[in-house]
């Protein structure tokens, strides 16, 4: 009998990164994560010397030796924006020798087929950052550069967060309107006013990472009915209704059915200010679209496609994939 092809399937964000060794008939083999892999932050070196380690543990649990070459992997990186940059990590993939086959491209595209195996589709996440990748059933992609303000970019936690201060320190001092962002930024680092939180940030005595925590703290805000931290709200869901419909059109997709998938932190909560106005603005655009927040991993995504290019992804095959990988993910 002739065994099931194998596949290796990386889902590599900038915060973490979860590996997967597979066969065709569904069965997880061997799992590994660890922290992000984005060349942004380790290099194109730094990042296969990290994946080279998890894909060993990940094999080790499969029980197959680390020089296992597996029949396919399918490498999705945060990080992988633009097509020189899909290059250089496509061939360094190659050399990493992983698989016979190997398919490389953003983490999003990952996140895309783990909410949807439609091939008229859209993704949108906001987590930390905010970008937004298409496909359509002829093979055309669309998507962005996503490299920040560079390229245009707007939100995403750590925009939010940044803004919920940069809001609170005018309401305090008078150069914006007055703000119940001003208050609730101020106990949120235990100082009793912003100009305290501006200045222990400057000098080192207040951790600059508790910035990114506002995210949360504007939407609080916003859900008591602020003016100022509503107004920002809005603008989020005007930029994923934005995303989501330019990529539509861009694939010819606005007027005929297709597929949108919400990912990442910010999305997933689904703050109703947020969440009602970006499935009003998409449903005005594109009638015909079905809106999805996505539940399952990237990771389990990127094992998806490589099913569908083994010819192996039935429902009942996707089905023991994403239950084992929620598993093994819930487990860690």
């Amino acid at each position: 009998m002739t065994a099931p092809p194998t596949y290796l399937a990386i889902d590599g964000g900038n915060s973490k990164t979860h590996v997967v060794i597979g066969d065709g008939t569904g069965r997880v083999l061997g799992f590994a994560h660890g922290p992000g892999s984005s060349p942004h932050y380790l290099g194109v070196a730094g990042s296969i010397e990290l994946l080279d380690g998890l894909v060993g543990q990940a094999l080790a649990e499969a029980g197959r030796p680390p020089d296992t070459v597996l029949d396919r992997a399918e490498v999705y990186i945060a990080g992988a924006d633009l097509p020189v940059e899909v290059d250089v990590l496509t061939k360094a993939v190659g050399d990493a020798g992983w698989a016979r086959e190997y398919r490389v491209d953003n983490d999003l595209f990952a996140l895309l087929r783990a909410g949807t195996s439609n091939p008229d589709a859209v993704a949108v996440v906001c987590g930390a950052g905010i970008n937004c990748v298409g496909r359509s059933t002829d093979g055309r992609t669309s998507r962005f550069p996503s490299l920040g303000n560079i390229s245009g970019d707007w939100g995403g936690g750590h925009h939010l967060a940044e803004l919920a201060l940069w809001h609170a320190a005018r309401g305090e001092d008078g150069r914006g309107p007055a703000t119940a962002l001003t208050a609730a930024v101020a106990a949120h680092f235990g100082r009793a006013t912003v100009e305290e939180v501006s200045a222990g940030l400057h000098l080192g005595e207040l951790d600059k990472q508790r910035i990114r925590d506002l995210s949360p703290v504007l939407f609080a805000v916003a859900a008591a009915g602020d003016p100022v931290a509503r107004r920002v709200v809005a603008k989020q869901a005007h930029e994923v209704v934005a995303l989501a419909t330019i990529a539509a059109r861009r694939l010819d997709m606005l007027d005929r059915p297709h597929a949108v998938v919400l990912g990442g932190g910010v999305l997933a909560i689904r703050h109703p200010l947020l969440h009602e106005a970006v499935l009003a603005g998409i449903r005005e655009a594109a009638p015909l679209a079905t809106i999805g927040i996505v539940a399952d991993p990237p990771v389990a995504g990127a094992a998806l496609l490589a099913l569908d290019a083994f010819g192996a992804a039935t429902p009942e095959v996707e089905a023991t994939v994403r239950a084992a990988l929620g598993t093994a993910i819930a487990d860690q």
